[in-house]
């Protein structure tokens, strides 16, 4: 199947494909998948965590196999299905599913934010559910399904332990972040580098609303100093958001950093293409706060200069 859709940049649309796990519905972000492929064996790994099926080696790349019905805690069945190959956070993993149904194209407007009730922040999978026809289907969190598998695949915490003792309290900074989960460990890294005047914002929409707010108000760059965003997010997305500050004259002055696990090359494109100051993949929080540190730097030399 191919899966190298091209969507606009910025037009806050996403391709979701659907595939089944024991006859129910769920979804991944076609930004995410390199390729599917026909079931083939793999070599077990001795020890390895019980949702981890092994190991294969398609054209010389050596790839884990996660068997997504194990992790959901659904019924084991002897049928070979299909890999979904899968790059995101610089880990190439291949996610074993029953079938596939076939690619929709939606706007985050369209995806419902699962609450509390079946999203609990520690353990919830589900980022997001879309209804389409006589079904639901669900948006699997596939981030922290790899790393409640592999911890050491999500934030690298350790690149920030040495940091010294730093000011940088007066900066405020906007953060874009729909997972509860990686904002509050984003939040933590950022506040032990001396960014302690943070505004949390569960998606884009909320983001820009409160920009457009502030600018109202008369106190813009008071308030922000700079917006951190992820991609994948309810209502509005990354990519949007960035399009939507950097094509506007009072608020393109922003500094912006696309903070994301999608960050590929084509999505590197897109971003700059879209007007991002700087873009890093999800596990390097140390890069983030240099990227940070650096942007600020040259806001306050413009500043100086003015």
């Amino acid at each position: 199947m191919d899966t190298n859709i091209l969507l606009e940049n910025g037009t806050n649309e996403l391709e979701v494909l659907e595939f089944t796990l024991a006859g129910h519905h769920y979804g991944i972000n076609v930004a995410k998948i390199r390729e599917i492929l026909t079931y083939q064996p793999v070599t077990p790994i001795p020890n390895a965590h019980p949702s981890v099926e092994g190991i294969f080696m398609p054209r010389d790349t050596m790839i884990t196999v996660i068997n997504l019905r194990n992790c959901l805690g659904l019924p084991e069945v002897n049928i070979d299905g299909l890999f979904i190959i899968t790059n995101f956070n610089k880990l190439n993993i291949a996610f074993h599913v029953d079938e596939v149904c076939g690619i929709h194209r939606l706007s985050w407007a369209d995806i419902i934010k699962p609450d509390s009730t079946i999203n609990v922040q520690e353990s919830g999978v589900s980022t997001g559910v879309i209804k389409l026809e006589d079904r639901l289907i669900v948006i699997l969190d596939f981030e922290k399904i790899v790393t409640d598998i592999s911890p050491e695949t999500g934030l690298q915490v350790s690149d920030i332990e040495g940091l010294e003792e730093r000011n940088r309290s007066d900066a405020p900074i906007m953060i874009a972040e729909d997972s509860p989960l990686l904002c509050k460990l984003i939040t933590d890294c950022l506040k032990k580098a001396g960014y302690v005047k943070l505004n949390i914002n569960s998606n884009g929409q909320e983001a820009w609303d409160k920009l457009c707010e502030y600018r109202k108000e008369g106190d813009l760059d008071e308030k922000v100093h700079m917006v951190i965003t992820d991609i994948e997010m309810p209502l509005m997305d990354g990519h949007r958001l960035t399009k939507l500050i950097k094509e506007d004259d009072d608020l393109k002055h922003i500094p912006v950093i696309i903070f994301s696990s999608l960050v590929n090359e084509e999505m590197r494109r897109k971003g700059e293409m879209l007007g991002a100051d700087a873009q890093l993949t999800k596990p390097e929080i140390g890069k983030l706060v240099s990227a940070i540190d650096n942007l600020m730097d040259k806001r306050k030399e413009a500043l100086e200069q003015k």
